[in-house]
Formats: structure tokens, sequence, C-alpha cells
């Protein structure tokens, strides 16, 4: 074998992983596309009172047996966001994201979208630019005012 076949047979290897990959990823998206649209249509907005939040593993929540039973096993080994809140006469625990789980402030009444025990957004949060806007114009104002003490 010259070296030759060997940089051919690494280049064949090479394209047939990222062959396989681009194959999973394509997969992935589509799944993806999937459970978003059945979120999309089953999510309702409601007011849940906020009574704690943590970061942990699925089980060391309180969570239903089925819900641990159905979650993927890569899932049971990874920390995830929970919400306990009140939602009516009941205290559940919810899922969410980790934008959403900082949005929440705990022992208070938040409006939220839910589909089912997942938390989809908060009603009313802003998004990552938003934010960046608000922050721009607090610097400014406080580069405003530091600029009116020096003239005074």
């Amino acid at each position: 074998m010259g070296t030759g076949d060997i940089i051919i047979i690494v280049t064949l290897i090479i394209g047939i992983i990222l062959g396989g990959l681009y194959w999973l990823n394509k997969k992935a998206t589509k799944k993806m596309g999937d459970h978003q649209d059945m979120i999309n249509r089953s999510k309702q907005t409601t007011t849940i009172f906020v009574i704690d939040k943590k970061k942990a593993k699925i089980t060391e929540v309180n969570m239903p047996k089925i819900v641990t039973d159905q979650m993927p096993k890569m899932y049971k080994f990874l920390k995830l966001y929970f919400v306990q809140a009140k939602i009516g006469p009941q205290i559940l625990t919810l899922m969410c994201d980790k934008h959403v789980f900082n949005a929440i402030t705990v022992k208070k009444n938040v409006k939220v979208e839910l589909a089912g025990i997942y938390i989809v957004s908060v009603v009313g949060m802003k998004s990552q630019q938003e934010l960046k806007q608000i922050k721009k114009a607090k610097k400014q104002k406080e580069k405003e005012a530091k600029k009116e003490e020096k003239n005074k």
C-alpha cells in the first residue's frame, strides 16, 4: 500500500462520517420541527405562582413516574431546569428552557404559555435584542448624567 492509497481510504472514511452526520442532523431537525409544531398547537396561556426553581436531574425532582419513564435515557443523566409552581389548587413541577428559567422570578405570579408540563415562554418576556437595547440605553443615560454632573 502506497501513501496515495492511504490518503484515498482516509478521505473515503471522512466522507462517510460527514455524510452520516449530515443525515443524522437532517433527521433530528425534522423531528424537532414536528415537536415544535405539536407544542405550538397545544400551548395555552395561564398564570402560575412560582414557589421554587432549580436545576436538577429528573430523578431528583418530584415528577410523575410516567414522565420519567418516557424521557430518553440521555436526559436522565443531564441536569434540566425545573420550576415548582402552583396552578390553581395544584402544586406541579414544570420543565422549561434556560432563557425561560432565567426570566421567571420566585414567589411571584407569572403569566406563562404552557404545553403540558413544559413552559414554552413567559408572556411579556423581552427578546435578547430588546434586552441589549435596554442595557445600551441605560449606559447612555448614565454617561449623560455623569457629563451633566461634571459640567455643574
